[in-house]
């Protein structure tokens, strides 16, 4: 695929702004490849991504943001204008769970997820074996004494200058501080169809209920356990002949698809947050 520039808006909704874009995009010649847009009535906001070629467009792309920062202003725009060759920097936390940890290190090795995978953090040594065999430096954290444990993830994070942080199935709930602190690059996987059987064992909350669809569910962290914005979830169909075990076997298939395709997402600046939901344009 060619290189392309990917300009993201969220925006109050109001007259002219997307002929406001059109003209600036028009203006610049340049080749658009896809274009998305959403009006969420409710809270009156407007939402664009439009992903541009990035031969057809003359400017560089810290002059294309110069330029683009005065249609912005007038419209009161959040927004960002992304090269698709930049690499952000992932770190991957785990537990003892492997699965999501595997799954998201071979999609990077295979090119699926294009981004850089500069450390692995986990709290169980087990975890050390996946990072080995893709040549990725491993961290262990001892959680004996957890405010200790995760000022290390901290400063670990800061020393790889991580952009985005993704737990795959990583079993710690992240302090308030932290959530605060990287509020929208956190991502977690949980083995539940949330808003459904929270917290921890939900496999066997959903088998003690007698569900019939059993999920997973990718979203960003935040400071209510569970409850951040949703970006990705995963379903599947089950019966009552399966155990709680059949189910754990079975959701292991959602959590890795829902995990990979909400890092791509993220990675592809196809999410914007909104309140406490997102619009993900995929």
């Amino acid at each position: 695929m060619s290189a392309s520039i990917r300009l993201v808006i969220d925006c109050p909704d109001q007259v002219g702004l997307v002929a406001a874009v059109s003209e600036f995009l028009a203006a610049q010649s340049v080749n658009i490849l896809e274009a998305s847009h959403h009006t969420d009535q409710h809270l009156n906001r407007f939402f664009m991504r439009h992903e541009i070629e990035a031969d057809s467009v003359a400017l560089d792309i810290n002059e294309l943001r110069e330029a683009f920062a005065k249609v912005a202003a007038k419209y009161d725009m959040e927004w960002s204008l992304r090269h698709s060759s930049e690499k952000r920097k992932v770190a991957l936390l785990a537990s003892h769970e492997s699965h999501c940890l595997n799954d998201v290190l071979h999609r990077w090795h295979s090119g699926e997820l294009y981004c850089d995978i500069p450390c692995i953090i986990a709290n169980h040594e087990a975890m050390r074996e996946y990072a080995s065999w893709y040549k990725v430096p491993f961290h262990y954290i001892d959680f004996s004494d957890k405010p200790t444990a995760f000022a290390k993830i901290d400063e670990l994070l800061s020393h790889y200058d991580i952009d985005l942080t993704v737990l795959a199935r990583f079993m710690q709930i992240i302090p308030e501080a932290m959530c605060q602190k990287h509020a929208g690059k956190i991502i977690n996987i949980h083995h539940s169809f949330l808003p459904s059987f929270a917290g921890a064992k939900p496999y066997q909350q959903a088998y003690d209920r007698g569900v019939k669809l059993i999920g997973a569910t990718c979203h960003y962290v935040t400071s209510d356990l569970d409850e951040g914005p949703i970006i990705e979830q995963e379903v599947m169909r089950i019966s009552h002949s399966d155990s709680a075990q059949d189910m754990v076997r079975k959701g292991k298939r959602c959590e890795v698809n829902a995990l990979a395709n909400g890092i791509r997402y993220h990675l592809e600046d196809r999410v914007i947050i909104c309140q406490h939901k997102t619009v993900v344009f995929d």
